[in-house]
């Protein structure tokens, strides 16, 4: 092997991976500039309020309460829950409980549960709602084919929705302040080419574990930068799938709700901007939701938004270049900000370039990563995405480490997407704790259940984590790149998520 590797190292290894590290070099610097420029943004949004304003008044100006009432549009809520054990009273008490004339609101509760104790309980607790005085509607279909989508397209067939002009959606665990209705519904009444408001999410369990913290960072980062800049440069940005109010029309318009990917509500969005409406994001209102706390819920959801926008970009790439109704501008922000580097350089960049490639020039001299790619770049993208979280900064290598092991699942889901291979659909919908999360955290110990050692490990989180480990022990007995204390710590993160034993297990500092 040493003969083999010798022989080969010259004519081939040496020049491979000077191609690989350039190329990754050119992806590194594109996440930088990206991450830079929306940076830039946000300070002069910030700063001189250069945000669009978009036109705003109350919808209440008679003081005659009927007459009041008739001035209020129709509002359908939609709440799609799955065995919700745990959520689905929360979520519909505070549906119930948004503060709207009820004779101009419809609260629709879309129920595909296949437990039948849950779907029970479910049922009763709308009935319950509706003997208030509460305009509620329980339904459900034969199947989950769709899923989510399918589920949100069948709720749009029923009569009662014409009636209705807006539509606001909220998933099972999402509980909105009284006022959400108030605060969102002026924005699409007094601007006609507005489709869609979203609103912010705050979360609830944030505190929970090391692990929520780190989904706090990067999921603040995206509320705070992403959706901010994508709103004040080109009022477009991705539908969060819930929090948001849609105008009907404008959803009919696009071509309703469709399966075709997991990210029903970024394909929907994708298509209501390429027809030219615009979207309002509204970071001031903010709805509380639920952080997955295991670390199983958090790679299928990983796996989910990973996968589905890579999947959608291969499908929607040449609609948004053929595309005559928006300028050239918000196609090449669509194509190469929007989806290329945000959703498949930024995964991909992350593990090849620092879990696999950068270990690698350990063992061949003769390849020098420059100290601005290897370390400068790298440290101004990690300090921009932790801004959004100050409160967090002090566990900024925890989050480094742990983003760098999730890269390896999102990268491997990019690729499932791109390729469209066998678990493309796969939806799995992601746990909540609800009322269990609040017996819990006053005290009241859960029972888990009891896992087995081969059902805890994760094969290719232990594979990289020991060639990690390898590469830093050759590093510092031989290598001259002295990479070897974040290759120990990073091998060290990858054999805990490895053996099962994850940061939700980890107190908080």
């Amino acid at each position: 092997m040493g003969l083999i590797w010798e022989q080969a190292r010259a004519p081939l290894v040496v020049p491979m991976l000077k191609l690989v590290v350039a190329l990754c070099l050119i992806m590194s610097l594109m996440l930088f500039v990206e991450r830079v420029y929306m940076g830039i943004v946000i300070v002069f949004v910030k700063l001189f309020k250069t945000q669009k304003r978009y036109k705003w008044d109350p919808l209440n100006h008679n003081s005659d309460i009927e007459l009041a009432n008739s001035s209020y549009p129709m509002v359908l809520v939609q709440i799609p829950m799955y065995n919700e054990k745990e959520v689905y009273q929360l979520s519909i008490g505070a549906a119930c409980g948004l503060s709207w004339p009820s004779d101009r609101i419809i609260i629709q509760v879309l129920d595909d549960s296949t437990d039948p104790v849950i779907k029970n309980m479910v049922e009763v607790e709308c009935q319950r709602w509706g003997s208030k005085g509460i305009n509620i509607k329980y339904e459900i279909r034969k199947n989950r084919n769709g899923y989510k989508a399918g589920a949100l397209k069948e709720g749009m067939k029923h009569t009662y929705v014409a009636l209705c002009d807006y539509v606001a959606i909220f998933d099972a665990d999402f509980q909105p302040d009284p006022d959400f209705l108030c605060r969102t519904i002026p924005f699409l009444a007094h601007n006609p080419d507005v489709a869609l408001v979203q609103a912010r999410w705050q979360f609830v369990n944030a505190d929970e574990c090391l692990m929520t913290r780190m989904q706090e960072m990067s999921l603040d980062y995206h509320f705070l930068v992403e959706q901010e800049v994508g709103s004040s440069t080109h009022a477009f940005f991705g539908f969060n799938g819930t929090a948001g109010v849609w105008r009907i029309s404008a959803l009919n318009e696009a071509g309703g709700w469709k399966d075709r990917t997991t990210v029903e509500d970024m394909d929907l969005a994708v298509r209501a901007g390429l027809k030219g409406w615009k979207f309002v994001y509204l970071s001031q209102i903010k709805v509380k939701n639920e952080l997955p706390s295991t670390f199983k819920a958090y790679r299928y959801q990983q796996h989910r938004w990973s996968c589905g926008p890579a999947n959608l970009f291969k499908k929607m790439a040449m609609e948004i270049i053929r595309n005559k109704k928006v300028s050239l501008w918000k196609k090449f922000y669509l194509i190469y900000s929007f989806f290329f580097v945000r959703k498949i350089v930024a995964h991909v960049v992350t593990f090849v370039f620092y879990c696999v490639v950068l270990p690698a020039t350990v063992f061949v001299p003769e390849v020098q990563v420059p100290k601005w790619g290897a370390v400068y770049i790298p440290s101004i993208i990690t300090l921009l995405n932790a801004v959004g979280t100050p409160r967090s900064l002090h566990l900024l290598v925890f989050w480094i480490l742990f983003e760098n092991v999730m890269s390896m699942h999102r990268t491997k889901a990019t690729f499932i997407g791109l390729l469209e291979a066998g678990r493309v659909n796969e939806w799995v919908v992601t746990e909540k704790l609800g009322d269990a999360l609040k017996m819990q955290s006053s005290g009241k110990a859960l029972k888990k259940p009891r896992i087995r050692i081969a059902g805890r490990l994760h094969f290719w989180e232990l594979l990289v984590g020991a060639y990690l480990f390898f590469c830093g022990c050759y590093d510092l007995t031989f290598g001259k790149n002295h990479y070897f204390i974040y290759l120990f710590l990073q091998s060290i993160a990858f054999f805990i998520v490895g053996i099962g034993y994850v940061g939700i297990f980890v107190p908080n500092s």
